[in-house]
Formats: structure tokens, sequence, C-alpha cells
């Protein structure tokens, strides 16, 4: 039986979709987003939890903070946390404009929890929770921000497990502040 040559074979779904695959845009790979400056407060999310902003002098010791207190809640849904440590710079210090971008990134209308390590982090926060709307600051901090009268790491711990888990702002900021009756010894 001789073919047939004016046949063609009808395409198969999956060949439909190999071709309809190539003549799509192609894909880009995501990359990690700068940290963003922003001016203003994003619209908190409905339903959201507190967010939580990590303040150490030193980029390595508040991202590292970060990564063990989110490693603590498990395979859960972790609640926003943001580091903020060292300078613009790079340098040991802090910046007030990386903890003003950290908590508005970190805020979904809940309220968002702040633990600083010592001194001029603490100072520094003070002052940006000082500055408001009325008073013509453009980093009006996102409302029921509050700093965590906690020791750093044992704090955030305890404010990132009961972020995640859905505790409003008071809970929030008792957990983390009952970090500091855990005896090691």
């Amino acid at each position: 039986m001789a073919a047939d040559s004016s046949w063609t074979p009808e395409p198969t779904a999956a060949a439909e979709q190999a071709e309809s695959a190539e003549r799509t845009e192609p894909v880009t790979p995501v990359t990690p987003v700068e940290e963003a400056q922003p001016a203003q407060a994003a619209a908190p999310q409905a339903g959201g939890r507190v967010g939580v902003v990590l303040v150490s002098h030193s980029r390595a010791v508040a991202e590292s903070t970060a990564e063990l207190a989110k490693a603590m809640v498990g395979s859960g849904d972790i609640a926003p946390v943001f580091a903020a440590g060292g300078t613009d710079d790079g340098r040991i210090g802090t910046s007030a404009e990386r903890i003003h971008a950290a908590a508005l990134k970190a805020d979904e209308g809940k309220g968002v929890a702040i633990l600083c390590d010592m001194g001029s982090a603490v100072l520094t926060v003070q002052a940006l929770l000082g500055e408001g709307e009325g008073e013509g600051e453009a980093r009006a901090m996102p409302a029921n921000t509050r700093i965590v009268d906690a020791p750093f790491v044992e704090g955030a711990v305890g404010v990132v497990v009961t972020a995640s888990v859905g505790a409003d702002l008071d809970i929030v900021l008792a957990a983390g502040e009952d970090a500091r009756n855990y005896r090691k010894r």
C-alpha cells in the first residue's frame, strides 16, 4: 500500500501545547528585589498579621536573627519579618531609612513589632516613632508600630513565632518581652 502524499497527521494535544509555548514570550527569571525605600506605606492587607522588624547595628546579625526566628516557625506560614541592620553603605550602625522601609514592608495592618539590639538602635526607632504626619515628616511609621522591650535573639524568636500564628499586637509584644524571663542555668 502506497503512502498518500496529501495526508498530514492531526496535531496531538501535546504538540499543540508545545507549539503554543514556543509562540509565547520567553519567561524572565525572577530575581530578588532590591531593598525598597518607599516614601509612604502601602495599603495594609486585609486579614494580615503583625509584622516584625529586627534592628541591629550589624546587617549580618539582623539577617541571621531573622533567619533563625523564621526557622523556628517550622513549616507554617511565616509572618512578615524584615531585617534592618547596619548603615546604608554597609557599615556598623543604624539607618533610619532602612528601619522605616522595613516597617512599611512589614505592615499588614495589624501593627508592627520592632526589636532593637541596643543603644542607638533604640534611639533611632524612638525618634522615628516620634515623627508623625502632623510634623511634616515624609517618614511616618505604620499605625500601631511598637518597640518590643526584649533580648534581641530570644525576643525575635518569640515575636516571630507568635505573630506567625496570627496573634494580635499585644500578645506578640508580650511573647517577646517574656523572653527576658528565660533562664539559661
